[in-house]
């Protein structure tokens, strides 16, 4: 992995830690079902080391920004479950750099959705992530990438459904 991104990385991941609140570590870990564990972390916590993670990093292209949020969508570490702050963390960077992904990045995103386990994440990855991609896709890139989504209203797994629908649904609302 990039020295750039596994620094980003840890900065994100301290940062979080270090803003963490028990209690709502706590309300989190109850509301997704104990799937994911928390560090507690504000919402406006997580959009500011986000942020602040884009300022003290300034030269993070497209596979950089991918690898990032892969990175911090995965476990932090061998046998620990995923983190909701890291997660959340993770697409607030897709949000903030969209018009630097690809339709080949749905695929990264459809993993993404599958392992969410919450609407709390898989709706603003649809809303904020997903729709704003389609939109700034065309031609062949966004053919494929309408296959892809089309595939997701058939899919078994629920997650990827809702997605599908919800991505219909503000893409028509919005038209």
């Amino acid at each position: 992995m990039n020295h750039d991104v596994q620094a980003a990385a840890g900065f994100i991941d301290t940062t979080l830690q270090n803003e963490g609140a028990w209690y709502r570590a706590e309300h989190v870990e109850s509301r997704t079902g104990g799937i994911l564990s928390s560090y507690g972390a504000s919402m406006g916590a997580v959009r500011g080391t986000v942020r602040d993670a884009g300022r003290k990093f300034k030269d993070l292209g497209h596979d950089e920004v991918t690898a990032l949020a892969s990175e911090l969508w995965g476990r932090p570490a061998p046998g620990r479950k995923p983190v909701y702050e890291r997660r959340l963390a993770a697409v607030v960077l897709l949000q903030s750099r969209v018009a630097f992904l690809r339709h080949s990045d749905l695929t990264r995103i459809e993993g993404f959705i599958r392992s969410a386990h919450t609407a709390e994440l898989v709706d603003p990855l649809v809303a904020d992530v997903v729709v704003p991609l389609l939109r700034a896709l065309s031609g062949r890139e966004r053919q494929r990438a309408d296959v892809v989504v089309a595939r997701w209203h058939q899919d078994p797994d629920a997650w990827l459904r809702r997605s599908a629908s919800l991505t219909a649904e503000i893409t028509a609302r919005t038209a």
